[in-house]
């Protein structure tokens, strides 16, 4: 049996760092959404474990055959093999979750064939602070590094998205080195339309500073006035949300025409 999967593009509507940890992580409270376009993966039954990595930006993984995917495979209990393609339609370093929205996609694959542990949300955070609310791909208040997950009425489901990136990788490592320490208050309170309409990125400023062309991404974006602009995670992605699909579409053409060399991708809220 064939089963495919499609790793939801996932992005912040909110993100905010409140102070950095004795960990050396950060603290942060988040509003977590998902695209429901982004990766692909296939998987059939194999004697062993096997992952091809094919695509666009497939040459973006260091080694194709250490990342999430694989990693995934290892921690998770199962009485055979799979044999998976992954079909990187993301790009990489990019704010949209990527590496941590495939290990999701494979969580669910091998939910569907096998089940899942008990302890699956111990194993996901593991692979990444993220990896666990990709599991669910569902819209998500996260708090502490992320893991610590809350839910939400969400009534923001089927708005259309626009994803713009510069096609510029940015680690999320020195993006949160840049951040100022400066605590500017808590997540804002109600439904997620609430939440994304007065929350912000603390991470967008010290990302324009490493990565400039975020600032032009935005300043495009804001053309077209959308219902929200802003940049997902620790970037180089930003995102616009419509309240008509036609709406976006037309900005997504608007923008393909003025940048060709950018990287885009449409889709609507899950």
């Amino acid at each position: 049996m064939t089963i495919t999967q499609t790793a939801y593009a996932k992005i912040n509507l909110a993100l905010h760092v409140r102070r950095r940890r004795d960990d050396g992580y950060h603290e942060l409270e988040t509003l977590f959404a998902f695209v429901d376009a982004g990766d692909t993966l296939v998987a059939k039954p194999a004697n062993e474990d096997r992952v091809t990595t094919l695509g666009e930006f497939a040459g973006g993984l260091d080694n194709p055959f250490d990342n999430l995917v694989s990693k995934a495979l290892g921690l998770l209990p199962r009485s055979g093999g799979l044999d998976i393609t992954l079909e990187k339609k993301l790009p990489v370093a990019a704010g949209l979750g990527g590496g941590s929205a495939d290990a999701g996609a494979l969580f669910r694959m091998v939910e569907q064939t096998y089940g899942l542990p008990d302890d699956w949300q111990e194993r996901a955070a593991k692979l990444g602070a993220d990896v666990p609310c990709c599991v669910r791909s569902e819209t998500v208040v996260g708090r502490g590094t992320g893991t610590q997950l809350e839910p939400i009425e969400s009534d923001l489901g089927g708005m259309a998205v626009l994803l713009v990136n510069p096609r510029v990788p940015v680690s999320t490592g020195p993006v949160f080195k840049a951040w100022d320490g400066q605590d500017r208050g808590a997540l804002p309170q109600g439904n997620a339309r609430a939440i994304a309409q007065t929350g912000r990125n603390d991470l967008r400023e010290p990302a324009i500073a490493i990565c400039p062309q975020i600032a032009d991404v935005l300043a495009e974006l804001k053309t077209d006035h959308p219902w929200k602009f802003e940049m997902s995670g620790s970037g180089a992605t930003c995102f616009a949300l419509y309240e008509q699909t036609t709406a976006r579409d037309e900005a997504a053409r608007r923008i393909a025409g003025a940048h060709p060399d950018w990287w885009h991708m449409t889709g609507k809220l899950r």
